[in-house]
């Protein structure tokens, strides 16, 4: 059999896998909160690894291996703003938002909680956080959607389109039937692969570079400021690196994890597991471009075309064909446990959050769940369109997406978690101001060159609603109480 066939069996297994978990999650999903919060059922380290794999997408095995391979160290601060941002993001959001989404009218999507957290009779607020939803996540899985195009182009030599295509075919398939529980299943076994691959790749490619000493020598070959994490950077351009890190806590499709995991003692084994498997995948991300560049350092006759295609070349070049089609299948659970994530909280938000809110709130639950899977066949379709023509870089396409939601949502849900005092004008306020900074100082190419977009979107989006909160604040006796037993109840329960 040709090293292709070999490759082509594993993918096709991994991705019969796949569709086998949709289908058992399929069986297990009868209503709406199964559908979009698998029943508040996940274990520690399902809720971990299935984060864990919705945060990474292929970024973590293309556009941070290429990002690393082009820049080398100096593109390492984006790793240690994301590693510092999840694990306060696991401290400090994930006890409080499993409780309070509880107590709070039993709150099944970010922007329900929201309107129930802050007793919003209008609707707006969860209208205009449905629509934002929408928005970045729209690009968010056309970024996904554009990296399984590059995966099957770089790997298998096949049109850009057709990967596109087949990628797209196969997470709507398990996603659509199967709901949050086929994503979160998919997910953790997705985190698994991703996991084995990234500390294999590099540790078998040391030794074909010849040990530690002998790589290192090759890189400082190519460049010597390669290995120094410091060199060519400025310190708005660490700072934009590191500020990553503030967009976890708006992210739906992590935080939403949070929500459905089974109890909040459970958060701190789930917070160990996921990032102790995070620091390792980064770790090894690097790892697989710095030996990717000793590697065609000493290979002088071959050629890297794609940087964001390093670490699909060393496994090819390192493993038999076989194995070489796991590594493969790798970067496909990359992309596809981040597309099928935000396609279940953007369905979530199409149907619970701008549906109900808008136009028919009693229904049952098997045509919201039928409505759901509609939902999602939509959002891919116009994802698909959004990915068809000229495709920017993955790591473009997600920066934008994470800035988005990190300014729109992180200073909302933090506030609403600790602060009696934010309002439904103050958080609308806030959402609005972040959201709109992002869109303008993202497209300003000056500015987006100099400062990430996330910065200002954050601060404005913070400061907005703490002001206007202060403005508009009267005390409410029902959100004082949830706010009391939240706290009451996190204590017992910790």
């Amino acid at each position: 059999m040709s090293n292709d066939t070999y490759q082509l069996i594993a993918i096709i297994l991994y991705m019969a896998a796949m569709l086998i978990i949709g289908y058992y999650a399929f069986r297990r999903t009868s209503n709406l909160t199964d559908y979009m919060l698998g029943g508040r059922s996940l274990g520690p380290a399902v809720t971990a690894l299935s984060a864990g794999a919705a945060d990474m997408s292929g970024w973590l095995l293309m556009g941070l291996p290429g990002a690393i391979y082009v820049n080398g160290l100096a593109g390492a601060w984006i790793a240690i703003g994301l590693t510092v941002g999840a694990y306060l993001n696991w401290l400090f959001v994930a006890p409080r938002l499993r409780v309070y989404t509880q107590v709070s009218n039993e709150s099944i999507t970010i922007p329900s909680f929201l309107e129930n957290r802050l007793k919003d009779k209008s609707g707006l607020l969860r209208i205009v956080s449905g629509i934002i939803i929408l928005l970045f996540f729209t690009f968010y899985v056309s970024s996904g959607m554009v990296a399984g195009g590059v995966f099957f182009e770089s790997s298998f030599g096949l049109e850009y389109h057709t990967g596109l295509l087949i990628v797209s075919a196969v997470v709507l398939a398990y996603t659509l039937f199967g709901g949050f529980l086929a994503v979160s299943y998919t997910d953790f076994v997705q985190g698994l692969i991703m996991f084995l691959a990234l500390i294999l790749v590099p540790l078998f490619g040391i030794f074909m570079t010849g040990g530690f000493g002998e790589t290192a020598a090759s890189i400082r070959e190519v460049n010597p400021n390669l290995l120094n994490m410091v060199s060519g950077v400025t310190v708005l351009g660490v700072l934009s690196s590191v500020a990553w890190g503030l967009g976890y806590f708006g992210q739906p499709h992590i935080i939403v994890r949070f929500m459905a995991i089974t109890s909040v003692k459970e958060t701190k084994h789930a917070r160990r597991i996921g990032i102790g498997w995070m620091i390792l995948s980064l770790v090894g991300a690097v790892a697989t471009a710095l030996v990717g560049i000793a590697y065609y350092q000493q290979n002088a006759g071959t050629k890297l075309v794609d940087p964001e295609a390093v670490f699909i070349a060393l496994g090819q070049i390192i493993f038999h064909p076989f194995i070489a089609g796991i590594m493969l299948a790798a970067v496909l659970a990359a992309i596809m446990s981040t597309i099928s994530s935000q396609l279940i909280v953007t369905s979530s938000a199409l149907i619970e959050d701008l549906y109900k809110a808008i136009i028919k709130k009693d229904a049952p639950d098997k045509r919201y769940v039928f409505l759901g899977r509609m939902s999602v066949l939509l959002v891919a379709i116009v994802a698909a369109i959004l990915a068809w023509g000229d495709h920017d870089t993955i790591l473009k396409l997600v920066s934008f997406a994470w800035a988005g939601f990190g300014a729109s949502f992180g200073p909302i849900i933090l506030l609403s978690l600790y602060w009696r005092k934010i309002t439904t004008t103050g958080a609308l306020s806030g959402m609005v101001v972040g959201a709109i900074t992002v869109i303008i100082w993202g497209n300003i190419k000056v500015l987006s060159d100099t400062l990430y977009e996330i910065v200002p979107g954050f601060i404005l989006c913070l400061l907005v609603t703490y002001l206007v909160s202060l403005l508009t604040y009267k005390k409410n006796p029902i959100i004082e109480q949830e706010f009391t037993d939240t706290l009451e109840k996190l204590t017992r329960e910790r």
